[in-house]
């Protein structure tokens, strides 16, 4: 059975509790917060931009914590996952390398690639795994589509384009350097969900292309790239990503996918959890993922990594790195106004 202890009980926190009850062969053996209500229970005011709030939980049998470097000198914790904001990302990580753990942390691995690199190092001297929670790539609809690409029963993937839109973080409204370095901006926090997911189903592109809105804080809130790829057979990739939207449209995500002979559509808002097919002058067919939720997904892929010592291929450290590397691309262009190379 492997132990897992959460550090850091915000909404992913929550989300990662909650998804650890739906895991085989594991189990959450410890949380840490410093705020005494988590500590017992009561995580109703805890609440993302999707879901239900975190309810009031039984954490009996559960070691609770205040410190973090607490919870890491539990010899029971195999798994320490690491929900904290990105700035902490690097000292809890390296912490819980040296104490033997393996550490499954949270997107994006860092803010910086020479924070990321160094998490890489320890995690290779410590011989621990490090995995980064690119969740995306569990998500039922999106793993379905990527299968399908790959797959090649419908022929070369010829366009892709994401979009990500969540309304605008009330931290946005304030004129806080000190809160865009905590969060990196929604052009890292939320856009390199995409930039991740579209180099896991088109691989890495030669270069970028990018426009946005630079708020006067500094922060990009939005973001329209392009990835290009070379050459006039090579797949047209773009993706638009902001927090521009209205309060009232709180989360929207989805894709088109072209494929020659066939088109893959997702929305959350409009399909729901189903994915759209349209083959040539075919009624649209409608396809269920019979796939697990993409948190539960994601846990047990890490829990098995555990428990057999075998390095992850889909959230390793060094895929989060590179996908970090190219969303800081990404910002480059929209600041420069030119193509960035790869």
């Amino acid at each position: 059975m492997v132990q897992i202890g959460i550090i850091g009980i915000g909404f992913m926190g929550v989300t990662h509790f909650k998804a650890a009850r739906e895991v085989s062969g594991a189990r959450v053996a410890a949380i840490c917060t410093r705020n005494a209500r988590k500590l017992a229970g009561d995580w109703r005011d805890i609440k993302g931009n999707f879901g239900d709030s975190g309810g009031v939980q039984d954490l009996s049998g559960i070691a609770k914590y205040e410190d973090w470097r607490e919870l890491l000198r539990d010899d029971a914790i195999d798994l320490v996952d690491i929900c904290l904001p990105t700035p902490l990302h690097r000292e809890v990580t390296l912490a819980a390398l040296e104490a033997g753990k393996h550490v499954l942390v949270e997107k994006p691995i860092a803010l910086s690639l020479d924070d990321a690199d160094a998490m890489l190092a320890a995690a290779q001297k410590s011989g621990r795994l490090l995995m980064v929670a690119h969740v995306l790539r569990f998500f039922p609809a999106f793993a379905e589509a990527r299968a399908l690409v790959q797959s090649g029963d419908y022929g070369a993937l010829r366009g892709v384009h994401l979009k990500r839109i969540i309304s605008r973080p009330r931290w946005l409204a304030d004129n806080d350097l000190e809160a865009v370095a905590a969060h990196g901006g929604p052009a890292l926090d939320l856009h390199i969900h995409d930039t991740d997911f579209i180099r896991y189903l088109a691989g890495e592109p030669k270069s970028v292309r990018a426009t946005g809105l630079v708020a006067a804080n500094g922060a990009i809130t939005y973001l329209q790239t392009q990835y290009l790829y070379g050459g006039t057979d090579a797949p047209a990739v773009s993706c638009h990503s902001g927090a521009i939207a209205q309060p009232a449209l709180s989360f929207e995500h989805g894709f088109d996918i072209y494929l020659e002979k066939a088109t893959l559509q997702y929305n959350n808002l409009f399909t729901g959890s189903e994915l759209w097919i349209y083959e040539g002058d075919a009624p649209r067919r409608v396809l269920r993922p019979q796939r697990p939720d993409g948190f539960v997904a994601q846990l047990q892929h890490a829990v098995e990594c555990v428990r057999t010592g075998e390095a992850s291929e889909l959230i390793s450290g060094e895929s989060a790195r590179q996908s970090l590397a190219l969303c800081l691309l990404e910002q480059q262009a929209v600041r420069t106004g030119e193509i960035v190379l790869v």
